[in-house]
């Protein structure tokens, strides 16, 4: 059987769930693991460094002229001869969807399986899991996968109840110009972690946040993650925040409590990165009691030690 995955998150699980020979095609975003699969899905932003207006511009024009950011090769798709595709309807933006996915489908001679993982909540991604291996007639493997890593957010979720942790008044931001709050199983993360977002869209939509709104609501702990940026991306555009009216007056800042994080635990849901995203929120809300390992201490910086760091050298 051969499957092709236009979907970042279904190219990990796979791998994570050991089913990585299936695979004969993946995006050009897909996880380091793949860099050797053939890329059937690309993006006109590809390789570009464009700034968070600029990426936010280009996608509010291409929806407008009813085009997509992303193209299939669709000669290399015909070669691969797929049984099996999986792809998304979630957001237009971080991948391909599926009607482009279907267009490009309908023009192969031989049809696949099309299978679409769009998951709204954080059980819903768990879910997502299930249904590739499914698809692959290894629906075992799924279950053995899922139960490992509920076991993390159980052990998580015990720790809290054992030292009565108060939540912590939380807003992850998805984007910083516009400010996105976040949105879909980003919320569900937060809750198992020991915090609650007010501002977020629990199985919906990330929507523009006026930055009015965000003073008002004064988070304690404040994460910046924003969809496809790492660590160093997200710090060259902080300035973007730090000029704002009000940022001095935010609890979170003036406790130091401001955090940069790798989108890829939040914004791409393979259910590994997300249970990943929240032992780093523990970590980052309740750092009494939760402490990084060194693959999790890697994913995510406290801003205020970060700037300090850079202006010492």
């Amino acid at each position: 059987m051969k499957v092709v995955s236009f979907l970042p998150a279904a190219t990990k699980m796979m791998y994570d769930m050991g089913l990585q020979d299936y695979l004969h095609g993946v995006t050009f975003e897909c996880p380091k693991e793949a860099a050797d699969q053939p890329k059937v899905v690309r993006c006109i932003l590809e390789g570009k460094n464009y700034s968070s207006i600029e990426i936010d511009r280009i996608f509010s024009a291409s929806k407008a002229q009813g085009k997509s950011l992303y193209w299939v090769d669709d000669a290399l798709l015909e070669s691969i001869a797929p049984d099996v595709v999986f792809t998304q309807d979630i957001c237009e933006v971080c991948n391909i969807d599926t009607v482009c996915t279907e267009t490009a489908v309908m023009k192969l001679s031989k049809q696949p399986l099309l299978v679409p993982l769009s998951p709204n909540n954080l059980q819903d991604v768990f879910e997502c899991a299930i249904t590739i291996a499914r698809a692959l007639g290894k629906e075992e493997v799924a279950f053995t996968y899922l139960a490992r890593l509920q076991q993390k957010t159980d052990q998580i979720l015990d720790q809290l109840r054992e030292n009565r942790s108060p939540l912590k008044r939380v807003m992850l931001m998805e984007w910083i110009e516009p400010i996105y709050n976040c949105g879909h199983w980003i919320p569900f993360q937060i809750a198992a972690a020991g915090g609650v977002d007010m501002l977020s869209n629990p199985a919906g939509d990330s929507i523009v946040t006026p930055w009015e709104k965000i003073v008002k609501y004064n988070p304690e702990v404040l994460v910046i993650a924003p969809c496809g940026f790492d660590q160093k991306r997200s710090l060259e555009e902080m300035n973007l925040l730090t000029a704002k009216a009000g940022w001095k007056t935010l609890d979170a800042v003036k406790n130091n409590q401001v955090y940069i994080a790798d989108f890829d635990m939040f914004t791409q849901p393979s259910i590994g990165t997300l249970v990943e995203g929240i032992e780093a929120l523990a970590c980052m809300f309740h750092p009494q009691i939760f402490k990084a390992d060194e693959n999790i201490a890697k994913k995510f910086i406290n801003y205020t030690q970060s700037v300090q760091s850079l202006q010492s050298v």
